[in-house]
């Protein structure tokens, strides 16, 4: 019975593929629940639709404004909020990111928000799929991303992490064939700063100087639009919101210590606190990325890349559920692996 169990021939295409529709139809209705029940851009809890598109939406009207500078102003920013909803009971969502992010919220904030905020979910969760498929060669590939729980969970936060797992996943899928594309993509992962620790030892390790020639290119060309655009003032803001970020989002947990997936997050939701739960994060941290590096240097590039997928998100204190949607590439990583060589017991 148990080596039945181990090979994991019992876990037929169609048994998968019957658990990935039923998940898929969960996420659907829930999803046309909230559209269903919606007051304009509030659910019927009273929240965002999108939750956190709240965010990019009013950072990107204040940028069309004229106020880029203060998206980083958290009363400022909240006071856009409240009348881009018409209430003054929904939640703060804070903005966090780099400046070069601005430039998707801006291009957002040009619709209404309700049809800006299903655009960009289609926009990236789109290609996420097709990709998977391409690159699984299973004529329902996409539907092992549409279908995944973590995708209910970054819909019904308006977030990006469809466009995180793309960039990351497809920089990494390329890394031998093409790497200066690889490096272009990796470079865009700019906006998510605290997700790419890995990525330089990584292309060091591996001696990819293409692809760090492509990183260096498109995330300098990102830094390069936004001080076109809006100066150095909104670097300066970003560098002077740092402090408090840290100190209220990462370190007390202003989400929920039950959001935020790292260890760090784990230590301090047990009470620990800061320097023991900087201290097991900095285990986890280097472990992750040891792990990774000598898998670079050993291992096939698939494992490889499965590894590094895990890696971004184990090395950052600050990951949230819905960037758990990078797990998505790391599985389609090992999927395909195993499919070409062989799988040990338990894997499949």
């Amino acid at each position: 019975m148990m080596g039945t169990l181990s090979d994991g021939t019992w876990l037929s295409a169609a048994r998968a593929r019957a658990v990935a529709l039923a998940s898929l139809a969960v996420t659907i209705g829930m999803v046309a629940w909230l559209f269903l029940t919606a007051h304009g851009s509030l659910d019927a809890h009273g929240r965002p639709l999108g939750t956190d598109f709240s965010e990019v939406f009013a950072a990107g009207q204040m940028a069309l404004h004229g106020d880029a500078a203060k998206v980083w102003d958290w009363p400022s920013h909240f006071a856009v909020q409240q009348a881009l909803h018409g209430s003054t009971s929904v939640e703060l969502y804070g903005w966090h990111y780099p400046p070069p992010f601005l430039l998707v919220a801006a291009l957002l904030a040009s619709i209404p928000y309700v049809p800006a905020l299903i655009a960009w979910q289609a926009a990236t969760l789109g290609p996420l799929a097709y990709a998977a498929q391409r690159y699984l060669k299973l004529r329902d590939g996409w539907l092992f991303v549409a279908g995944a729980p973590v995708t209910l969970i970054c819909l019904t936060h308006g977030h990006n992490g469809f466009l995180t797992a793309l960039l990351l996943g497809g920089g990494l899928l390329l890394l031998e064939r093409r790497p200066l594309i690889a490096g272009l993509l990796l470079g865009c992962l700019i906006y998510k700063p605290q997700f790419v620790l890995i990525l330089p030892p990584l292309l060091l390790v591996t001696r990819n100087w293409r692809a760090i020639l492509g990183a260096l290119g498109s995330s300098l060309l990102l830094v390069a639009l936004t001080l076109a655009l809006w100066g150095w003032p909104v670097w300066q803001a970003f560098l002077d919101s740092l402090p408090l970020t840290r100190h209220i989002v990462v370190e007390q947990g202003q989400a929920g210590w039950f959001k935020i997936m790292s260890p760090f997050a784990a230590m301090r939701g047990w009470g620990a606190d800061l320097a023991a739960a900087y201290a097991v994060q900095g285990v986890f941290s280097l472990g992750a990325i040891g792990a990774t590096l000598w898998l670079a240097l050993r291992s096939r590039p698939a494992l490889r890349n499965a590894a590094a997928t895990a890696a971004a998100l184990i090395a950052t204190p600050y990951v949230l559920d819905y960037d758990f949607v990078v797990l998505l590439a790391g599985i389609a990583f090992l999927f395909k692996d195993g499919e070409e060589h062989g799988w040990r017991p338990w894997d499949r």
